[in-house]
Order: C-alpha cells, then structure tokens, then sequence
C-alpha cells in the first residue's frame, strides 16, 4: 500500500519527510499509520484530464 507521509517519521536504514510517498511498509503497518493520523493512501490510479486542444494560429 503506497502512502503519503503527513509528518515526519524515522527509524533503523530509513527517514521519510512531510508528504513523501512511499511503499515500504506492509499493508497492515501502512493502515495503521492512516488510522493514527500519521499518513494519507495515495491514490494509485493517475487522473485523466480532459484538455482542450490548441485552436490554430492564423496570421494574416
């Protein structure tokens, strides 16, 4: 489960800042860190955009 980081969190081989991401941690140990208010889920699926094309320039 990937999550974002709200707050800063350090241990042994590791040191995670405000909003990284990250995948390191487990399924279980990632929910618990959501629940305790220390991380966000990231949403894995990026958001389509709809984007309106370019109208062509005319020069005269």
């Amino acid at each position: 489960m990937k999550i974002r980081m709200l707050v800063g969190l350090a241990g042994i081989n590791f040191a995670l800042s405000p909003n990284e991401e990250t995948d390191r941690f487990d399924s279980k140990e990632a929910s618990r860190l959501v629940e305790a208010g220390y991380a966000v889920p990231v949403d894995e699926k990026p958001t389509e955009r709809a984007v309106k094309p370019r109208a062509n320039e005319k020069r005269g």
